[in-house]
């Protein structure tokens, strides 16, 4: 299931006879049916939880037609579109599948803030898990605004009553505190950037500064402030991801910031809206890395990065299983957000992008791939173009089959048709170049559970799943501390130990695995790392694997997978690694991935894996950066593959030659989008019908 969350708004799908804001899209059925929401989630946060359940964190007051306020109190509940005040709500839900009763009170949305709810009202909040399981709850506007200030910005801490600068935990751990991050970064701090770190203290990036954080203690470290004064929260919205943890760095993260905006601060406005006609200001390329918690005893630095190829704002990176990171949607010009008016444009007749702040919407995506040479790590060749705009409320999704499912876009007050960037009622799924391949990858044996440490577990990849040589598809696999045996069946049996026993690398919860042969992912099959409850995760230490066995005499009877022969050179040595890492996606990821072979286990925000260069455009070998004991044998530079193919195609396209712009890319099965015959997917239409951005039932 892919569970879809709207605003408040007046869609015409119904649902106990108000607009519906919640839907649920069956995978395999490509049916949707719309969900009962009680509050309010524009602008939620959210984050999963170790059980595999979802939850969702605030949003804004209950409104009417065209964003008024709720009818009934001060925002309390709106008699039209029968919507509550979701400012404290906490919505969870226990996700089910195509087998279960869809109807029944287990697979629907708990949303009941007389029973259930935070302590302080938040509207574009951060929401970040720890190590333990629970979920740090920062900031937030009280009832939105563009920005969170007023200007003059005589009172920083609260603005006036507008302003949220405390933070609380899920499940709660005591009184919200204030933090004085939120303080320092009055105005441009909504959705804070979050990433936890191993020794268990939160990097934090707002505005344009820079913060460790003890989530315990509620001590700042300092880090520098973002070169260029580019902002990346919203509304500049840049494309943020944690780069891959490896033996080699020690499992040190680094997080990698793309695009946003440098407009000057007196540009920004206040509450009510930006001083600047935003959409004539250029998004920013700039890409900028930097480690908080370096083990070399060295100061963290930001270190400029490859620039983008083109300035983006709203820009959503998605980390893929072949462990190279997409970087989709978004405009060139502006920044996320809507309003009627700037400070340089008075009347709502003289905007020119109606209520839009942003103008030139990017169709073609990119693929950036760290492993790369510096100066190289960008490009989108062969990578195929949308028409869709896909602006403020569009979102990306990694999906089981690693493609990329692309929704939603609305730049609007409320549904809005007939403008220039209109209410989006389309999905899309994006073919990365891997769908170019002509054999798709398998494995069995995956267990239901991972634990942090402990006893080993074996994957089983049968011959049909690979070509060429066995011993060189497995000497040149990248796995969780692994190692493997190649059979006389010419199947390969992979030692794979657990998840390293530090929970602050990968917070527990669900996960993803995919097996990925030659940069092809296999589907992937769901795990839950740790022991499904909040609180301290057991951890053992790692186990030791059996040593790699070799068979000279193996070979798979795969028909391919687009790429070039693997040199034998490298059947003659082992090799361990291991990767952890998270997409940013639906569901939260470790990784494991090899140059020809690997395991990659999605997970959201730690991004892990090691980077194979991207499929997109031509490459050579580049150095896997494990050391530190692991060896493996030589490959030849044209080990990996060469197509150059991607696609977009309408979710429930049958007929790939009609996509727009479509590429050569293979989309034949078992790699397609099989929905029924359709251009455009409404993902409120319950029967499953489309539904183009016009509104028009077909």
């Amino acid at each position: 299931m892919v569970y879809i969350l709207d605003k408040t708004e007046g869609n015409a799908a119904q649902i106990d006879g108000h607009p519906a804001w919640g839907a649920a899209w069956d995978v395999k059925t490509h049916t949707a049916q719309t969900m009962q929401i009680l509050t309010n989630t524009f602008c939620a946060s959210g984050m999963h939880l170790p059980n595999g359940s979802y939850a969702t964190f605030g949003g804004n007051s209950a409104i009417g037609p065209l964003g008024s306020t709720g009818n009934v109190g001060s925002g309390e509940y709106d008699t039209t579109y029968e919507d509550y005040d979701g400012r404290k709500s906490i919505r969870i839900l226990n996700p089910c599948t195509s087998a279960d009763d869809m109807s029944s009170a287990q697979c629907q949305w708990f949303d009941n803030a007389t029973v259930l709810s935070m302590q302080k009202e938040r509207w574009y909040s951060a929401a970040e898990a720890l190590g333990d399981g629970s979920i740090a709850l920062i900031g937030g506007f009280v009832s939105g605004g563009y920005i969170n200030r007023n200007t003059p910005n005589t009172d920083p801490e609260y603005e006036g009553g507008a302003a949220e600068p405390t933070y609380e935990f899920y499940p709660s751990k005591g009184a919200a505190t204030v933090m004085n991050f939120m303080i320092t970064t009055s105005g441009l701090n909504s959705y804070a950037h979050t990433y936890l770190m191993p020794s268990g203290n939160m990097l934090i990036q707002a505005n344009i500064s820079t913060i460790l954080w003890n989530p315990n203690t509620n001590v700042e470290t300092p880090l520098p402030n973002m070169p260029g004064g580019v902002a990346r929260v919203y509304p500049a919205s840049g494309a943020v991801a944690m780069l891959p943890l490896t033996p080699a760095n020690n499992y040190t993260p680094t997080v990698i910031f793309c695009g946003g905006s440098d407009m000057p601060d007196e540009y920004w406005g206040n509450y009510s809206y930006p001083n600047y006609n935003t959409w004539t200001y250029p998004a920013s390329k700039d890409c900028q890395r930097i480690t908080p918690e370096p083990t070399d005893g060295s100061s963290p630095v930001y270190v400029s990065d490859d620039d983008m190829l083109e300035g983006r704002t709203m820009g959503q990176f998605i980390i893929l299983p072949d462990g190279t990171l997409l970087v989709i949607n978004g405009a060139v010009n502006g920044t996320a957000g809507y309003a009627q008016a700037t400070g340089q444009t008075a009347l709502y007749g003289d905007m020119p992008y109606g209520e839009s702040l942003a103008s030139g919407p990017v169709g073609t995506p990119a693929i950036y791939n760290p492993n790369m040479p510096a100066g190289s790590r960008w490009s989108n060749a062969g990578l195929s173009n949308s028409n869709i705009a896909r602006l403020y409320h569009s979102s990306a999704l990694l999906m089981p089959d690693a493609s990329v499912m692309i929704a939603g876009s609305n730049p609007n007050i409320d549904v809005n048709l007939t403008t220039i960037f209109p209410t989006t009622y389309t999905a899309e799924i994006f073919y990365p170049p891997y769908f170019s391949a002509s054999t798709r990858p398998t494995f069995s044996g995956a267990p239901q559970t991972l634990s942090y440490g402990g006893s080993s577990f074996d994957l089983t990849v049968p011959s049909t799943a690979y070509s060429g040589s066995g011993n060189a598809a497995a000497a040149n696999t990248t796995v969780l501390n692994s190692t493997y045996t190649v059979n006389s069946n010419n199947s390969i049996t992979l030692h794979v130990a657990q998840v390293p026993p530090n929970p602050n690398l990968f917070t527990p919860g669900p996960a993803f695995v995919f097996v990925v042969i030659n940069g092809i992912p296999s589907n992937g099959t769901m795990v839950i790392v740790g022991n499904g409850q909040v609180g301290q995760q057991p951890t053992q230490d790692a186990t030791v694997l059996p040593a790699s066995v070799q068979n000279p005499s193996a070979s798979g009877s795969g028909s391919g997978s687009g790429s070039s022969s693997a040199s034998n050179s490298a059947s003659e040595s082992t090799h361990t690694g291991a990767i952890i890492g998270a997409v940013i996606g639906a569901i939260a990821v470790i990784g494991i991935l090899g140059a020809l072979f690997g395991i990659f286990v999605a997970r959201r925000r730690r991004a892990a894996s090691r980077q194979h260069p991207a499929a997109a455009y031509a490459m050579k070998t580049t150095g896997d950066g494990y050391g530190g004991g692991a060896s493996r044998g030589r490959a030849t530079d044209d080990r990996v593959r060469h197509s150059d193919s991607s696609a977009f195609v309408p979710l429930q396209q049958d007929n790939s030659s009609t996509a727009w712009n479509a590429s050569s890319a293979s989309l034949h099965s078992p790699y397609r989008d099989n929905g029924g015959d359709g251009a455009d997917y409404d993902p409120y239409n319950p029967d499953g019908g489309v539904q183009h951005s016009s509104g028009q039932r077909i």
